[in-house]
Order: structure tokens, then sequence, then C-alpha cells
């Protein structure tokens, strides 16, 4: 199998594609208004205790203040006086109760974000300690040796245990990934040197930082690619950035240098998202009824609570034989949810109804391909084939803000009660217009109006709005456009033209 990431860098929104074989299954909207904090270690302070939760609200610089459970935090990264009696410490160890005495307000302490902020939820905490490497992961605190469970030669696993005891410090855990099977000593202790430098610079930054300082951040630009390229085995990462691509290849030369050959320049005139059809694929995924090669379509409902996926024959109607008709659509249905799974990174509890079979031969047939197809997905995940009302149900741990949420915001008019398209986005939509305007437009002035939302959003960013066409542009607001529309006008022809270089 095939597999490439494709990577646009635009002034509003940066996307990150994965490709297998040709056909979209993974994308990553990185913004300039919103942020990815799981995986970062920051420098929190207590904000307030709730016993009866067993758990304490901590501030580490974001809008809303993160939730610590007691039996998360780990008391060698917490400063207090209480703790330097070893007899409290075997006591806190044995009983996290006995952390709401340690977890004052105004406390400090080093966490590292577990799962992601989701609606009126603020972030989950973890005191864990967690760094991630290609072929391993660095748990300080701890003084274990853990070796992945997909390593199944006894030999191979008592040699990558010798490397990494004979590397490791005092006090210092480690997780051997599946990626250093049959690695030399050499490239191990290499990464686990730079990993406990890179927890050595936490640590010390920890010390001197301000309150609510990010000290560790997973999720900037290079770092996903990078994380991507190395556990997904990715083949080739084009990126349509040069200084970015330089980026990467610094990085990589610290990291990964056999992977430097993998990452590749576009410099084709066209979009690169338009060029490999990202583009058309993402408009699909606003829409919550997508159609089946065979007909059907399927209908995706997110709640907070759960996700909903019906699956319906549509205009298929097949041969002579209804129950053949019934298990094509469903076996069509269950490839396009798993890839739908991993592209709208739908999470939490999910339940599929397909359409009813009468054999249950036909029935383990559809489950059997929807579990193939989910092996491709990295994520932690459950599925649940029996089911009373006859769903398949499924469980999928959330690592990252689902992608609808990357290119919606809440709307400005009914205030949570429904979702507008982002202005990021938006504005990236108009430059992408702007981009094509370039190579096939003649020397013009126009002038683009959009909402108001939308406009004060664009006035407050002027320094991205910077870029040079062969014809000249302003911006202009109309409280009649729709949040998510905008219209070109050419001051040469005194027409519209949005329509000329639209997707």
């Amino acid at each position: 199998m095939k597999t490439e990431l494709i990577v646009n860098i635009a002034p509003f929104e940066n996307t990150l594609a994965l490709l297998e074989n040709g056909i979209l299954v993974e994308l990553y909207t990185h913004s300039s208004s919103t942020k990815e904090v799981v995986g970062n270690i920051y420098k929190g302070v207590v904000k307030d205790n709730v016993p009866g939760m067993g758990a304490c609200f901590v501030n580490i610089g974001l809008d809303r203040t993160a939730l610590f459970h007691y039996r998360d935090a780990i008391p060698d990264t917490i400063r207090n006086k209480k703790l330097k009696s070893k007899k409290f410490r075997k006591q806190v160890r044995h009983n996290n109760k006995k952390m709401g005495t340690v977890l004052e307000s105004g406390q400090e302490v080093l966490v590292q974000v577990e799962k992601p902020p989701v609606g009126k939820k603020g972030a989950r905490l973890t005191g864990e300690i967690s760094i991630p490497g290609k072929y391993m992961v660095l748990i300080p605190y701890n003084d274990y040796v853990a070796i992945s469970r997909r390593i199944t030669n006894n030999k191979e696993k008592k040699r990558l245990k010798k490397i990494v005891l004979d590397a490791k410090y005092k006090n210092m855990g480690v997780i051997v990934r599946t990626n250093a099977e049959g690695h030399s000593e050499k490239d191990l202790k290499r990464e686990y040197k730079n990993l406990s430098k890179i927890w050595r610079d936490i640590r010390n930054q920890y010390k001197k930082a301000p309150p609510e300082t990010c000290l560790f951040d997973d999720n900037d630009l290079p770092s996903i690619i990078i994380r991507d390229l190395i556990h997904k085995n990715i083949d080739k990462v084009i990126i349509d950035s040069k200084s970015y691509k330089e980026k990467l290849i610094k990085r990589l030369k610290r990291t990964a240098p056999d992977k430097i050959n993998k990452i590749k320049l576009y410099n084709e005139e066209s979009d690169i998202l338009d060029s490999f059809g990202i583009e058309k694929e993402i408009q699909k995924i606003f829409k919550n009824r997508l159609y089946l090669n065979s007909g059907g379509f399927i209908v995706i409902q997110e709640t907070e609570a759960l996700v909903s996926i019906d699956v319906n024959t549509g205009s298929f109607v097949g041969g002579k034989n209804l129950e053949k008709t019934v298990t094509t659509t469903n076996i069509d249905a269950a490839k396009e949810i798993a890839r739908q799974i991993r592209l709208q990174d739908l999470t939490g509890m999910l339940f599929i109804d397909f359409i009813d079979m009468k054999r249950n031969q036909n029935r383990n047939k559809v489950v059997q391909t929807f579990k193939e197809e989910m092996k491709k997905d990295f994520s932690p995940h459950k599925i649940f084939s029996k089911s009373p009302l006859n769903l398949v149900e499924m469980t999928r741990k959330r690592s990252k803000t689902d992608v609808l949420s990357s290119y919606f915001e809440t709307c400005p008019c009914c205030h949570s009660v429904g979702r507008v398209l982002s202005r990021n986005t938006t504005l990236n939509k108009i430059f992408k217009w702007l981009d094509r305007a370039e190579k096939y437009h003649p020397v013009d002035s126009l002038e683009i109006t959009v909402h108001p939302w939308v406009y004060k959003f664009a006035q407050q960013n002027e320094d991205k709005l910077k870029r040079d066409y062969h014809f000249t542009w302003n911006l202009k607001s109309d409280i009649d456009l729709d949040f998510k529309e905008f219209q070109v006008y050419s001051i040469k022809s005194k027409k519209d033209i949005t329509d000329l270089y639209k997707t």
C-alpha cells in the first residue's frame, strides 16, 4: 500500500492529508486560532480543589481550566514541603485522597495534557509524563522497561531490553516501540540520549518559567509531520513550502536522518490540495449524508455523547435478490464508514445501524469487513459486533480535536445552538480562489466582499493578508452575505466573477 502525506501551508490554515493508494483517509488542520494540546507539557497552577470528585482544576494557560485527578498525580512533579517526608510520600502513593492535602490552591504542578478540551469541558491532565520518540517512549519518575507486545521474537526482546537497561538512568522508565525491532544499539542509545536531553530541558524550564507556561509542545507542525512519517510508515511527504521543508529536514537530521529522502517539495502551479483531489473530499465531510459507490448512502450524526451512523440503500436496487442487494450495500458502507471514522476522527461511543440481513453468514461478512478496514486505524478502539438492537457498537479514543471542530466555530448569532464555517477556513478559501485566479485572470482590480464577522477577523490579522498577485484586491463587508460566503467583483469587467475560480 502506497502512503503519502500531503502538506499545504497557508496563511490561516495548514492542512495535513494522509492518502492511502491515492484515497484520503486522514485529515488534520492546524489553524492560527485553534491549537492542539494533547501531549503538551505545562507548568500549571492549581485553582480549585474538588475532593468530592477526587480531583482539582488547574490553570495551564488555556481558555478553560483543566481537570487533574488525584490518581493521575505523581508526587515527584509537585513542589510541596509535605512531600519531603518519606512516610507522607508512601501514604500518598497508597491513598490518592491524601493528594488533596498537597494540591492546594496556588500550588504549581508539572502536568501533561492527556485529553483535549471538548465543548464546554476543559482538557484532562496527568502527572505521568511521557516523551515519545521513534523507537521508544521515555517515562520519567519510573524505573521499568517495557517492550511492545507486537515484538514477538523473545531473543529480540531480550536484546532490546539489555540495550535500554545499559543506557537508561535510574528512575527513568522506558517503553520500547515496535519500530525499535531490528535497529542497532547505536540508534537506540542515540535516541535515548536525545529524549533524556528533552526531559532535562523541561525540568530546567519548570524551575525558571512563570506559571501557565508550555514547556514542551508536541503539536507544532514539524513534530506532527515527523511523528506521522515515522509511526505510520509513510512513503513520501509532499510539502508546498520550501521554508517548512527546510525546517523539517533540520529536525530530521537530529531524530531520523534516514527519512530525509522522503521529503519532497511540491512546486507545481496548481494548488496542492486541488492537484491531489483533497479539496473536493474536504467539502464532502461538511455534509452528514455521504453517497456510496454502489448508490446507497450513509448518514452520520454527531452529538456530544455519541455518534450514530445509519446505512441506506438509496438508489441502489441491485438484482432480483434482496439479501444480496442489502449485503452489497452494507459491505460498501463498512469500508466507507471505516474511512470516515479516521477521516473525521470520530470518537467516543459509535453506533452503526447496518441494513438488516437475514443470514448470519452475511452479517459476519459485513462486520469482518469493517474490522479489517479499522485495522488501518492507529487510534485505540474496540468493536462490539453483537448488540440486542442488531447494531455494531464501538468505542474509539479521542486524541485530538475532531475535524469538523477544526473547520467550524460557534455561531455568533445563536451562541452554541449551531456552528458555522470558521473564519480561518473562509479566508483560506479566498486565498485558494486568488491562487487559482493568479494563473488565469488578467490584470485587474478586485473587490472581495465578506460578512462583517469575517471582515473584522481579517482586519485583526492584517499581516497575514499580505500576498503578492499580478492584480490588486481589497476586502469589503456586507451584512447580507452568509458567514461562509464571499463574492468577488471585477472592476475591469464590472461583473461578479466569484464562480470563475471556485472549486
